[in-house]
């Protein structure tokens, strides 16, 4: 892990004011494996994987890309950091901004966890129930430190997939997505905001 992810975790706190995550339901029911924990214990296995075998950001992309696509709900999380608008927008609008999300959201995880210094993740057993959502609680401990991050998530096809995350517990980046996407959205609309997020990937990947 590299300067980018304490810079990353710096700005979201400073650019969001923090809105205690309403986590006071009672927890899902115990189970063998629950399964919206395995889905986030999944993507910490691969992504534990990838920051041990280092290597090029582009590498790791390629990587983590399948795992991501298969614990998140990109689909949803792009129209949440979009908003309203996006239920309006042409189907071929709608496209190219999942897959531009899709791909910033994965070269993000690539460049911020980029090597395995000991870090080690951990997840808590049950997820919580709050209506049709469960928020999974996990932590990442670094030699200094230890950051929280929690995640919501819903039954999309008989799977559960991650439509938030919050960091330092209760720090939306869907918000913060939303709140950074708002201008260019306003002044270029979905073409000029897909053709931002491609440009900011192509920097962090190249």
């Amino acid at each position: 892990m590299n300067r980018f992810l304490k810079s990353f975790v710096v700005a979201l706190i400073l650019a969001v004011a923090p809105a205690a995550l309403a986590m006071a339901s009672q927890p899902a029911q115990a189970q063998a494996a629950d399964p919206s924990v395995a889905q986030v214990q999944g993507f910490y296995d691969t992504l534990t994987a990838a920051m041990k075998m280092g290597g090029s950001t582009k590498g790791r992309y390629d990587r983590l890309r399948p795992t991501v696509e298969k614990a998140f709900d990109l689909p949803a999380m792009a129209a949440t950091a979009v908003g309203p608008s996006f239920a309006t927008l042409p189907d071929a609008d709608k496209k190219s901004l999942i897959e531009a999300f899709t791909r910033m959201t994965v070269a993000n995880y690539a460049k911020s966890f980029d090597s395995h210094r000991g870090e080690t993740f951990t997840v808590e057993p049950a997820s919580i129930a709050r209506g049709s959502d469960r928020f999974v609680k996990s932590s990442m401990k670094t030699s200094s430190e230890t950051i929280a991050f929690n995640y919501r998530t819903h039954q999309v096809g008989g799977a559960w997939k991650v439509t938030d995350v919050y960091l330092a517990g209760n720090i939306s980046q869907m918000a913060q997505k939303r709140s950074d996407f708002a201008s260019t959205l306003a002044s270029g609309g979905a073409a000029g905001l897909t053709k931002r997020i491609n440009a900011l990937t192509d920097q962090i990947l190249g």
